[in-house]
């Protein structure tokens, strides 16, 4: 059953409005036809307009896990003779919250006649256009449960190589963000209390004693302008990344650094290749897939690029050559997708190169995390380190001063 919100008029031709549970738009007109109403509009709320807000804030939103869970287990239905409908009726109840109701309305909409890839277009935060496209197109072939399983395997490969490069990033900035708090604790609570009683007895204290408690007095009298100044920055950088032109300069920037660059590059590379390899390979219009392209690849250099070419490779019916001048592509990429074109084979060999660096792409990530560990063990040492010898230099002074004293007094 799905919830629908009506607008209509009575017998008496007063304005009335309200909400129907229906399995069909149709069933609803039948419903209300009994009640002696003819309703003027009929919009399904997919089982949300009657939920409070605090239910809506709270209800399970869709997760990656969630669609390729969904996707895999009606493309297994799908090849075991279940109809579509019948299909999306079997997985209402192996879902809760968003996707449930998602799932409730793709069965009332197929069920009225419409595509399923246009019952996914009323959730585009949920499925993105590669996904309704590819639906479509395996619609359009009959192989919808093959789009399906490609559909399956693209969202395992993307969460995969984002778990491995997340996992590379974690412990490091994990190990960074707590050298730094530690750090922050002792030059702002302990190194003060310490180095004043050093200074009361009477004695300069070390530049690197000295240079740390010059920044304990400048932390403590204005943090509140630095957590300010931070918030500032960072609604700026977040408000410059947003704009077209931030965006594309921020991935040029990207695509100089040394370690970024190579993960910018590649995850660029493997984006496209097996985006658009699916798309060609399903049997939809190259234009077509060019646009959906530019619209969902990270890269602005590499989507512009396309963008102002698009019209020349349609014409042209090849690629490679402006997949080169891009300067994103190694050049055995660029070699095997020529390749591909010149063989009729565009697609196919796409989705070889998307492999292979996605390969890559994970096997250095993995050496990053290996990496990484045993630098930012070395960095906490260094801060360490550096504290305690600001902490420890002037009472070694301290104490030398007072064995001259004693020597001297003995004297």
């Amino acid at each position: 059953m799905a919830m629908f919100f009506y607008q209509a008029f009575s017998k008496d031709g007063k304005k009335v409005s309200g909400f129907v549970d229906a399995p069909s738009r149709q069933a609803v007109k039948q419903q209300l036809a009994q009640k002696g109403i003819f309703p003027v509009k009929i919009t399904q709320t997919t089982q949300d307009a009657d939920k409070g807000w605090f239910k809506r804030f709270f209800e399970r939103k869709v997760s990656t896990k969630d669609k390729i869970l969904f996707t895999r287990q009606l493309s297994t239905l799908l090849k075991s003779g279940v109809p579509l409908l019948q299909a999306l009726e079997l997985l209402i109840d192996h879902f809760e919250g968003r996707l449930r109701s998602i799932v409730v309305s793709l069965k009332d909409d197929i069920k009225e006649g419409s595509s399923f890839a246009d019952g996914l277009k009323k959730f585009p935060k949920e499925f993105d256009k590669i996904y309704i496209q590819l639906v479509r197109a395996g619609e359009a072939s009959g192989k919808l449960e093959v789009i399906l399983d490609r559909l399956t395997e693209y969202a395992e490969r993307r969460a995969e190589i984002r778990k491995r490069i997340r996992s590379a990033m974690t412990y490091p900035i994990i190990q960074l963000v707590f050298a730094i708090a530690v750090a922050t604790f002792l030059i702002m609570f302990v190194i003060p209390g310490m180095t004043e009683n050093l200074k009361g007895m009477g004695k300069g204290l070390p530049w690197i004693t000295q240079l740390l408690l010059d920044i304990s007095t400048f932390l403590t009298n204005y943090y509140l302008f630095i957590l300010g100044g931070i918030v500032v920055v960072t609604a700026l950088f977040m408000y410059w990344k947003s704009t077209r032109a931030g965006a594309r300069t921020l991935d040029q920037i990207k695509l100089r650094l040394p370690i970024v660059r190579f993960f910018s590059r590649m995850g660029a590379v493997v984006q496209f290749s097996r985006t658009l390899g699916m798309l060609t390979e399903s049997g939809v219009h190259l234009a077509e897939s060019l646009d959906i392209v530019v619209k969902i690849i990270d890269n602005r250099i590499l989507a512009d690029a396309l963008s102002e070419a698009r019209d020349k490779i349609v014409k042209q019916g090849k690629i490679a050559q402006y997949l080169k001048q891009t300067n994103i592509f190694p050049p055995i990429a660029i070699y095997l997708i020529k390749t591909g074109e010149e063989s009729g084979q565009l697609g196919p060999m796409l989705l070889t190169v998307a492999k292979n660096y996605e390969e890559d792409l994970t096997d250095r990530a993995d050496g990053l995390a290996g990496a990484l560990g045993p630098i930012m063990l070395l960095v906490m040492a260094i801060i360490v380190a550096v504290i305690v010898l600001a902490v420890v230099l002037p009472m070694l002074e301290q104490a030398t001063g007072f064995g001259d004293t004693e020597d001297f007094s003995g004297f």
